[in-house]
C-alpha cells in the first residue's frame, strides 16, 4: 500500500527519465546513457536544484518519443551520483535507486516529464514468519545460479549474503538475474516482500 514519506513531501514533483530498456530498483547503481531532448532536460532541472529524479520504465522500449501514457507508473526515485557529457552529445549519468514509488500525475511542461509521486510501502510484511525460510532457500538457490553463471563474479554471492534487509535482498539478486524487462518491472511493482522471494525462488527453480 502507498504510505506517505517526509522525503516525498519536499517535493511538489520530480523530473523524470523515461527508459527505455532498464529497470531500476532501490538501492541499484549503474549508469544510464541519456540522450533524448526531454531526458537531458530533465536530468538538468533535477541537478540545478540537487533533487532527485524519477526512473520510469516505457511500456514500449521501441518508442522514440514517449507520452505520459506511454509509461509505467511505478518507477523508482533515484539520486545522480555522477553527470558525463559525452562527444556525441549523450550524457553518462550514474544513478543509484532510494525507493519504490508510484506515479500520481505524469505532466510534460516545459520540454520535460514532471511526475507527482507518493511512496510505497516495501516492508510491510517484513514480520511475516515465512521471509526467514524463504531467505535461506533464495541464498541457497542463487549461490548454485551464480555457479552455474559464468558473468557473475564469485564476490557477488559473498555480498548479497551480507544483506540484512530481506526488501534489499530480493531486489539485489533480481538485479543479477537473467530477466526480461517486463519480468524487472514485475518485482518493481512487487511491494510485499514475501512475493518478491517467492518469484526468485520460483525464477531460480524455472
Amino acid at each position: 500500500m502507498p504510505t506517505k514519506d517526509k522525503y516525498f513531501e519536499e517535493y511538489s514533483a520530480l523530473a523524470t527519465l523515461p527508459l527505455r530498456d532498464v529497470v531500476v530498483y532501490p538501492h541499484m547503481v549503474l549508469p544510464l546513457f541519456v540522450g533524448r531532448p526531454k531526458s537531458i532536460a530533465a536530468l538538468e532541472a533535477a541537478m540545478a536544484n540537487d533533487d532527485p529524479v524519477f526512473l520510469l520504465a516505457q511500456l514500449d522500449p521501441n518508442t522514440e518519443d514517449p507520452k505520459a501514457e506511454d509509461l509505467h507508473q511505478t518507477g523508482t526515485v533515484a539520486q545522480v551520483l555522477q553527470v558525463l557529457k559525452l562527444p556525441d552529445g549523450t550524457v553518462k549519468v550514474l544513478v543509484e535507486g532510494i525507493r519504490r514509488a508510484r506515479a500520481l500525475t505524469v505532466d510534460e511542461t516545459g520540454g520535460l516529464f514532471l511526475s507527482h509521486v507518493e511512496a510505497i510501502d516495501e516492508n510491510s510484511d517484513k514480520d511475516n514468519p515465512e521471509i526467514e525460510a524463504l531467505r535461506r532457500t533464495l541464498l541457497t538457490q542463487f549461490e548454485q545460479y551464480a555457479k552455474l553463471n559464468k558473468k557473475i563474479p564469485a564476490e557477488v554471492i559473498s555480498t548479497i549474503s551480507s544483506i540484512d534487509d530481506n526488501s534489499r535482498l530480493a531486489d539485489t539478486i533480481a538485479a543479477h538475474l537473467q530477466l526480461k524487462l517486463e519480468q524487472r518491472q514485475y518485482v518493481l511493482e512487487t511491494a510485499g516482500i514475501v512475493d518478491r522471494l517467492e518469484f526468485r525462488v520460483s525464477g531460480l527453480n524455472g
